[in-house]
């Protein structure tokens, strides 16, 4: 069961990042004024970012788990795992704050941020977050890519999958 639970978290995490980031930000500015898209796709990236910190950090303890009893498979995943949440945590929760501070005073002088004088300096931070975004993603195709195939399967059916396939490769 905790195999399947890891996987699934996996699957939610990762999902979800490349869903948002690859395919609704990039229609969200391609169908609306730049202003409206990028508030929609800043309160999309922060339902991103918690529900990649909280996947981590459930994974990083289900990865423990998995490690203590003896499947140590799961040792490289959960450096992949906290390589992931370690993207989320200055990727999002460090620099965001300083995006958002940068928008506000834009707003406040009666522009949008691509039109202020905090313009370069927004640009900065959020080349520096799309960044850390692409490799978080990176590391999840890594993720996903390295889950274990048999974990949680009793030796004896593992057998019995792997000399079926052999048949029906064979």
């Amino acid at each position: 069961m905790p195999h399947r639970v890891f996987r699934l978290l996996t699957v939610v995490w990762v999902g979800s990042l490349f869903t948002i980031g690859y395919a609704v930000a990039p229609v969200l500015f391609a169908s609306l004024p730049r202003v409206t898209a990028g508030a929609v796709a800043a309160q999309l990236f922060r339902i991103e970012a918690v529900l990649g910190a909280v996947c981590g950090v459930l994974l990083l303890a289900l990865g423990n788990v998995l490690v203590r009893r003896g499947e140590n498979a799961y040792r490289r995943l959960r450096w992949l795992t906290a390589a992931m949440l370690l993207c989320v945590l200055v990727g999002y929760f460090a620099l965001q704050p300083f995006m958002d501070a940068l928008r506000m005073a834009a707003l406040n002088a009666g522009t949008d941020v691509g039109h202020s004088a905090y313009a370069a300096r927004f640009g900065v931070l959020h080349g520096v977050s799309s960044l850390f975004y692409l490799v978080e993603s990176l590391l999840g195709v890594a993720l996903v890519w390295t889950l274990p195939v048999s974990a949680g399967v009793p030796a004896s059916q593992a057998v019995r999958r792997d000399a079926s396939a052999g048949k029906v490769a064979g």
